[in-house]
């Protein structure tokens, strides 16, 4: 509170900006809760498709909680976010008479999700990235593969317009990019392509290098500088290889490490500093294991803790992540 001059005292500032006060509402708190939060669509649990979303915070291990709910239960979907939304797009849903359905939530308090639009064509296995402002749905399955790119505006709901084209049709790509550029990487039929974007500009990808080896159903995750792609499958076998890329100039992917479990169609989020990988399908079930690395070192992952239920198909998205940081 002010005091009787209208001037506020030192320890009303001091409480004002830090974590002092007792209903830890600060705006110091509140920025740095959003940016430390991760959001899981969980996809499909072992009952069948779900509508669950769970949260992390990135920052410090434990396991996820309940955020809320999607409007619909649905697997195989994408996630983006700006520094306050995130977004869920299309996945298999009511066999597939809502594929196109877009959701919403804010990234500051817990909570169901909303109503955003529509993709420009219901379908499953799209992958999403984005700027702090421009979110763009890459690929997908819709009775055959698909190149569509849509792109929002993350502030405005409403529907999507067409991007362009990926240099493939394919789905359940790895998405992640910086502020500037995007990439999807690997996809359908364990290609290893990697294709890239700006983000700003509409128009279709152009080649950006290879995976170092097919990926049918990375996740993606990056800094500002660098990308992460996380396990998969090659041909038909599920692998736990991490390949890194820098976001800024062309070229094959790097061997960063291995996460914990091979896995494919996992979830991923990331802030600056650390790339989550959640859930996935392992060899022989689904799995209920979160990891995490350090996006600017190499290595393996280390364990994070546990999803609220085994999944798999499903999506990550954070405030912070290298599209806006």
């Amino acid at each position: 509170m002010p005091n009787y001059n209208g001037v506020w005292s030192l320890s009303t500032q001091y409480q004002y900006n830090t974590d002092w006060q007792a209903d830890n509402v600060s705006p110091a708190r509140v920025a740095a809760t959003i940016a430390a939060r991760g959001l899981f669509a969980l996809g499909q649990v072992a009952a069948g498709a779900s509508n669950t979303i769970d949260q992390i915070s990135i920052v410090s291990e434990g396991n996820a909680t309940d955020f809320g709910n999607l409007s619909i239960a649905r697997l195989n979907l994408a996630a983006l976010a700006s520094a306050t939304r995130g977004v869920f797009a299309g996945g298999y849903a009511d066999y597939n008479a809502n594929a196109d359905r877009m959701d919403y939530v804010a990234l500051a308090s817990t909570g169901n999700a909303a109503t955003f639009g529509n993709l420009t064509a219901a379908r499953e296995g799209v992958r999403g990235l984005s700027s702090s402002t421009r979110g763009v749905f890459g690929g997908g399955y819709a009775s055959d593969l698909v190149n569509t790119m849509d792109y929002i505006t993350i502030a405005n709901t409403g529907n999507a317009t067409d991007f362009g084209d990926l240099t493939a049709a394919r789905q359940t790509s790895g998405a992640a990019g910086s502020t500037t550029r995007g990439l999807f990487a690997g996809g359908s039929s364990s290609t290893n392509i990697v294709d890239y974007i700006t983000i700003a500009s509409v128009g279709n990808a152009s080649d950006f290098g290879d995976l170092i080896a097919a990926n049918l159903s990375p996740s993606g995750a990056s800094s500002s500088t660098r990308a992460l792609f996380n396990g998969g499958v090659n041909g038909s076998t599920v692998v736990a290889t991490i390949d890194y890329f820098t976001i800024a100039s062309t070229g094959n992917g790097t061997d960063f490490g291995d996460l914990s479990v091979a896995r494919y169609l996992t979830g991923a989020c990331s802030n600056s500093i650390r790339s989550v990988v959640g859930a996935g399908g392992e060899a022989s079930a689904i799995g209920n294991v979160i990891d995490f690395t350090v996006i600017a070192t190499t290595g393996n992952a280390s364990d994070f803790g546990d999803s609220s239920a085994t999944a798999y198909k499903g999506s990550g998205c954070c405030g912070s992540h290298g599209g806006i940081a």
